[in-house]
């Protein structure tokens, strides 16, 4: 049984959480305040967090950051009444999985609380690897030459995407949307920063990349083969 904890200060919308996710089959947890819900993922085996941002004591900010920080993989989804981008981006830049805005609807969450397993599961099955470096899915770490890399969470979400389906291109469109979130607008630049700070960190020649390749025209591919 998946076990889920569902962190929501207003009692109202916990108990439709809770309800709706234990007639699914999952295990439910609920707490109220960020402080709980921090040492709670820090102690506990959860599959998925559902993580609202207004909380007491700690918002969910905070406890997202403070959990990517210490190593805790868990796919996390943010819930919240904002709808402001910047918020959207920010939550995502900690190392949110997925950013849902209130009202939404039962079905919807029910999809993406499916998609969020799934997405932990595969993370979860093996060790990729290319050239002198290993991605750790299960503990969400990168290494090279067996030391690990200091990463962001969206490289490392743009790098373990790629990893998972080695030699297939993808759009700057494609990984905006996979990475950053199909509701969150910003530039496809940002793609290509995220990819020169990334070339840095794992390629022998950043500006001649071996594995970390651009397909022109197209998008990026990364090749975990020797050329």
């Amino acid at each position: 049984m998946k076990r889920i904890l569902v962190v929501e200060d207003e009692p109202a919308i916990a108990m439709v959480l809770e309800d709706d996710l234990t007639a699914e089959g999952y295990q439910v947890v609920v707490v109220t305040d960020g402080e709980t819900a921090s040492e709670r993922a820090l102690h506990e085996q959860f599959d998925a967090i559902l993580l609202d941002v207004m909380l007491p004591r700690r918002d969910g900010f905070d406890v997202c950051r403070d959990l990517r920080r210490a190593g805790v993989r868990t796919p996390i989804m943010m819930l919240t009444a904002k709808s402001h981008e910047a918020e959207k981006v920010l939550g995502l830049e900690l190392g949110a999985d997925d950013y849902v805005t209130k009202p939404y609807s039962a079905r919807e969450l029910r999809a993406r609380v499916k998609a969020l397993l799934r997405r932990g599961e595969g993370e979860s099955q093996q060790v990729c690897r290319f050239g002198d470096c290993e991605i750790h899915y299960e503990r969400g770490e990168v290494r090279r030459l067996g030391k690990p890399l200091e990463m962001t969470p969206l490289e490392y979400k743009l790098l373990a995407l790629m990893a998972r389906r080695p030699g297939r291109v993808f759009t700057r469109e494609q990984l905006l949307d996979e990475v950053w979130g199909r509701d969150v607008y910003i530039t496809a630049r940002v793609v290509d920063n995220q990819i020169t700070n990334l070339r840095k960190k794992i390629e022998m020649e950043p500006g001649r990349p071996r594995y970390l390749v651009s397909v022109r025209g197209l998008g990026y591919r990364l090749d975990v083969t020797e050329p």
